[in-house]
């Protein structure tokens, strides 16, 4: 068993070897801010409440989320419970009013501008992991970590994470400062961080919480809800690929069922299973999916299944948009 790896039984585990214990999943909030159509505030208040008081104690969220709305949102719902729980903050995307991308902005004067606008919104005081969303190619990350180890060192920061970046960034950063994770995508029909990016980060002790683990409904038969919905635009979920990505989702259904699980249990049971030392974040954004996510935890895959269901799963299509796969740093080779 590795030095960060939980038992079974075991409901937190280790941000790496610096950072703090958090609850076996996180719930993610993006969702909740209309990335996939329309949502209800009030549920999602509701939903990240009882999220807390069923233990959970890591809150991921970014300041672009809904220009604002996700943190604003977040804040409510964490509104005398702040001591329960740890927030994770993505910052340096640009947004328009109208809801379009503009690009990055990681400079060391943009990174302590956008921290001062998280901790008002979210109403607290420090932030406990903040995170650029993406590598800006036109500023060195040794230039943006050492922005937030100032704040870190004001106590507007607690750790420091990274989101979507590869080996060679993960180590330079880390010489800045210790990180404490890294936010990648990963789940049964996402396996690319096992390669290379996993290793380093065990060399590193540095830990990673997992995003995407239902691959954004795809593994769930979750489907885009109009042109709103950030998966109108995915490859996965269009063309040729959407066609033979169902056939795939219709077996992965059917080995649920046979367990007695449900696909999103099933799609988190492989996560938990294949990753025991990392953190899935589940972007539950009712009370229902909460309570199914949850579930997964008391069902865990034989080695049996897991190697039978990573043998049903090939599926068609880039996770992103192939302008978006070039700008990800933690694709590059």
């Amino acid at each position: 068993m590795g030095k960060h790896e939980p038992a079974k039984t075991q409901r937190m585990v280790r941000l790496g070897s610096t950072g703090p214990e958090v609850f076996r999943l996180g719930l993610g909030c993006m969702g909740m801010s209309g990335m996939y159509g329309a949502t209800d505030d009030a549920e999602s208040v509701r939903t990240i409440q009882a999220a807390i008081d069923l233990g959970v104690t890591l809150l991921d969220t970014g300041d672009f989320y809904g220009m604002g709305h996700n943190e604003l949102l977040v804040g409510r719902a964490i509104a005398g419970r702040r001591e329960r729980v740890q927030l994770s903050v993505k910052f340096g995307a640009l947004r328009g009013p109208d809801g379009s991308w503009g690009g990055l902005d990681m400079r060391p004067v943009a990174v302590k501008n956008f921290a001062a606008y998280s901790l008002k919104r979210l109403g607290v005081e420090v932030i406990d992991v903040y995170r650029p969303a993406r590598l800006d190619p036109a500023v060195p990350i040794e230039d943006t970590i050492g922005a937030i180890a100032d704040l870190v060192k004001a106590g507007h920061v607690r750790h420091i994470g990274l989101s979507e970046v590869g080996v060679e960034t993960i180590r330079r950063a880390h010489r800045v400062h210790p990180i404490v994770d890294l936010q990648i995508e990963y789940a049964v029909a996402t396996r690319g961080p096992e390669a290379e990016i996993f290793p380093a980060l065990a060399e590193l002790g540095i830990s990673a919480t997992l995003y995407g683990v239902y691959s954004r409904g795809l593994l769930t038969g979750s489907k885009p809800k109009g042109p709103g919905d950030l998966r109108a635009h995915l490859p996965r979920f269009t063309g040729e690929h959407r066609q033979k990505n169902e056939d795939v989702v219709g077996a992965i259904h059917r080995f649920a069922q046979e367990r007695g699980m449900t696909p999103g249990q099933l799609a988190l049971a492989w996560v938990l299973g294949r990753q025991p030392a990392f953190v899935p974040v589940v972007g539950a954004k009712t009370l229902a999916q909460l309570d199914d996510a949850l579930g997964a935890l008391d069902r865990p895959l034989s080695h049996a299944d897991l190697t039978a269901l990573e043998a049903l799963v090939t599926i068609s299509g880039d996770r992103y948009a192939a302008p978006q796969m070039r700008q990800l740093d933690s694709e590059r080779r």
